[in-house]
């Protein structure tokens, strides 16, 4: 028989079947009860597997959502945790510490545009809500300031030191410089307590007054003073503290 009749008898060849993962099922179905059920639907550690798996096309992301639960205790901090950190855990490359790290990134642009849509003293709940997802889950003390035109709208949120509040980091005649240069008229002070508990040491409210007296000298206003913790927020202004 010749080759051309023989190859005309040969079986055709096969379609090849899609190759499925392991647990694209398990993805499927978390993508259908977030999709009809909202973020709520999902517990912290499926809603962690879920933002993994944007990272990590194949393969089950369980088991690193745990793990970083495990070692950073909530979702809100393994989100805020340093990058560096992140790729500690096993499983975690640096794909995955950058999409984790840009989860963060956009809460927290997304809080910010709402708080500055108009007067920021307007909306106590959308400035508080900014300053929260930056600043609750530190662990190292960070003070900002943030500086208004007259209509009390944010011109710029600086950050003026990473470090514990007190006179070595904070000038408050810089603070006061800092305003000039922007335009400002007014100023909102802000810090963390790392420890959780936002209640003002006396070196807050020492240096909360040094910087109202300078801002009153050149006719900058000092609204407030706001510490974040992890179980709260307080407000020197609020309790009469200058």
């Amino acid at each position: 028989m010749s080759r051309a009749t023989d190859e005309s008898h040969a079986d055709p060849p096969r379609p090849q079947r899609p190759t499925v993962h392991a647990g694209h099922g398990h993805r499927e179905r978390l993508r259908e009860r977030l999709l009809n059920g909202g973020p709520a639907a999902l517990a912290d550690y499926e809603l962690l597997e879920y933002l993994l798996f944007a990272a990590s096309a194949r393969g089950d992301t369980k088991p690193q959502a745990k793990a970083l639960l495990l070692r950073f205790g909530s979702l809100k901090d393994v989100l805020h945790a340093d990058p560096a950190a992140l790729q500690q855990v096993k499983g975690v490359s640096k794909a995955t510490a950058a999409a984790l790290t840009a989860v963060a990134a956009a809460a927290h642009r997304m809080a910010k545009t709402e708080a500055a849509k108009g007067p920021i003293l307007a909306s106590s709940t959308a400035l508080i809500d900014y300053l929260r997802t930056d600043m609750s889950a530190l662990k190292h003390e960070r003070v900002r300031a943030l500086f208004l035109n007259a209509r009390n709208r944010l011109i710029l949120d600086h950050l003026v030191s990473d470090g514990t509040i007190d006179e070595a980091a904070i000038h408050p005649r810089e603070i006061i410089r800092k305003a000039f240069d922007v335009g400002a008229a007014a100023l909102i002070l802000v810090h963390n307590h790392p420890s959780g508990e936002p209640e003002p040491s006396q070196a807050d409210i020492t240096i909360t007054r040094r910087i109202a007296e300078a801002g009153r000298l050149m006719g900058i206003a000092v609204h407030d003073h706001i510490i974040i913790g992890a179980a709260g927020h307080t407000s020197l202004r609020a309790k009469g503290l200058f």
